[in-house]
């Protein structure tokens, strides 16, 4: 029957029922404290009485606080964050009706706001996805185009991070790193040999030619160097690539030309959100004890600005140098046999830390991976410092603690599919990680977290769940 009442009438229904409580419960002390006093001839019963008045009326207050928590805010949470996840995240989130069920027609109300707002958006989803198929088969052709060029092209911004590279230019860089999107060029190609050719470019020249070591000095380039007049920065050309792609092989054109925009540094703290480079990284270990087990793989991927750059990823098996127990290995389903000839834990830590290099971490429960990373500081001589995110507690911040925040319930509410055989691998999870990441950060920002300080301070407030995951 009170399904069919207005909220408000159910509030004024449980107010009620709270004064008349309260009223009769006070009636009853005084009675049982008049009582008291005539046996005893003395006051001492009406104090008793303004006891037990206080402890009852408190008793009252505590239980109708707990079922307007639980029936009204935590529902009120709940629809606001489903909203918003809608707006934001592109998400078709539905309201569990059972939850809110006490709210009255509020829930099915938003409920039938949000599915005509899809159904009105689908028709320029529509739109959208078929501009967008034409915009990717012409950046497609473009790709293509670029590949019958024999050299590598690289666009490097006025502050000499990478804006963008093609096929060619991705193995190139791939024979030093991964190829990373914003990075230095400094992290490819020697900083000395480079700055003096960028030196002659300046000159008056449009283009130099120059003879340029990589990073660690095991390979050298002949690098062109050409200035761009339509736009800051400069242009590498690679005629000498040193290893050819394959003809089958994947030619990604890579770009973010807003690095041509360069703004005054800023600390960590105050940049937003959506101008940082992220590294979302996950390991598989032997096991769950960060002082006695190892790393047996590290996946991880990069969203630069809110996107996920394809083809800059790591997926590395790790020799952990032990045995791998069986339990563990039937969680991830790597064997002895699989990393008998991959790298040892401190030559893929290393090669991680370099693909990390100014980015700020990601990770879902990122005190268990970053545990296993921080003991090989001192053998190693790398400092994990990089600012650091926890999706598990950016899941806290957007949906409330009282919700579950596992891999697995986070991708279900904002509708990532994670395949089964990729679950529980290193590069899988990292995957679904930063899809996650993607699709929360514009929530963030919709609910005024605009700066990395900001979210940071707001994810504090949740420390408790890290806690007690680990």
């Amino acid at each position: 029957m009170l399904s069919t009442l207005s909220l408000r009438l159910r509030l004024f229904l449980l107010f009620s029922g709270l004064a008349t409580a309260s009223c009769l419960l006070i009636g009853f002390s005084l009675f049982f404290g008049f009582l008291r006093a005539a046996e005893t001839g003395h006051a001492s019963g009406f104090l008793l009485a303004g006891v037990l008045s206080f402890f009852g009326v408190l008793a009252l207050s505590t239980g109708a606080w707990r079922f307007l928590d639980e029936n009204v805010a935590r529902p009120i949470e709940h629809i606001a964050s489903t909203v918003r996840t809608c707006a934001h995240a592109d998400v078709k989130a539905s309201i569990d009706m059972h939850k809110t069920r006490f709210l009255g027609d509020l829930a099915p109300a938003v409920h039938a706001v949000t599915g005509h707002l899809s159904k009105v958006s689908s028709g320029t989803d529509e739109i959208v996805a078929a501009e967008t198929s034409r915009i990717v088969a012409e950046k497609a052709h473009l790709a293509l185009l670029l590949t019958e060029i024999p050299v590598a092209i690289i666009l490097v911004s006025p502050t000499n991070q990478i804006m963008l590279y093609d096929g060619q230019a991705a193995d190139v860089l791939g024979q030093v790193h991964v190829p990373r999107l914003s990075a230095s060029i400094f992290d490819y190609f020697d900083e000395t040999d480079l700055q003096a050719g960028l030196e002659q470019l300046s000159e008056t020249r449009t283009e130099v030619v120059v003879e340029v070591c990589a990073t660690g000095g095991r390979l050298s380039f002949e690098l062109r160097l050409k200035k761009l007049h339509q736009t800051p920065g400069y242009m590498i050309l690679v005629d000498d690539t040193h290893a050819r792609i394959a003809p089958e092989a994947a030619r990604p054109l890579i770009f973010d030309f807003d690095l041509t925009e360069h703004e005054a540094e800023h600390a960590i703290e105050n940049r937003p959100l959506q101008s940082l480079s992220f590294v979302v990284f996950d390991t598989e270990t032997t096991g769950l004890m960060p002082n006695k087990d190892e790393i047996v793989q590290i996946g991880a991927v990069r969203v630069v600005k809110g996107r996920i750059v394809p083809g800059e990823n790591v997926d590395q098996l790790v020799n952990p140098g032990r045995a791998i127990p069986r339990a563990s290995t039937k969680v991830h389903g790597i064997t002895d046999a699989m990393v008998a000839e991959a790298p040892v834990v401190s030559e893929a830590v290393s090669s991680f830390h370099k693909f990390a290099r100014d980015s700020v971490l990601v990770a879902h429960n990122a005190p268990f991976d970053m545990a296993f990373l921080h003991r090989h500081e001192k053998t190693s001589g790398l400092l994990w410092d990089h600012p650091l995110l926890d999706t598990v507690l950016l899941s806290a911040v957007l949906f409330g603690d009282t919700e579950v925040h596992t891999l697995d319930a986070l991708c279900e509410r904002l509708g990532i599919i994670i395949a089964p055989e990729l679950r529980h691998t290193a590069l899988g999870d990292a995957q679904a990680t930063a899809e996650a990441l993607c699709k929360m950060l514009p929530v963030l920002v919709s609910r005024g977290f605009e700066t990395f300080g900001e979210v940071i301070q707001e994810t504090r407030k949740h420390g408790r769940l890290l806690k007690d995951l680990n």
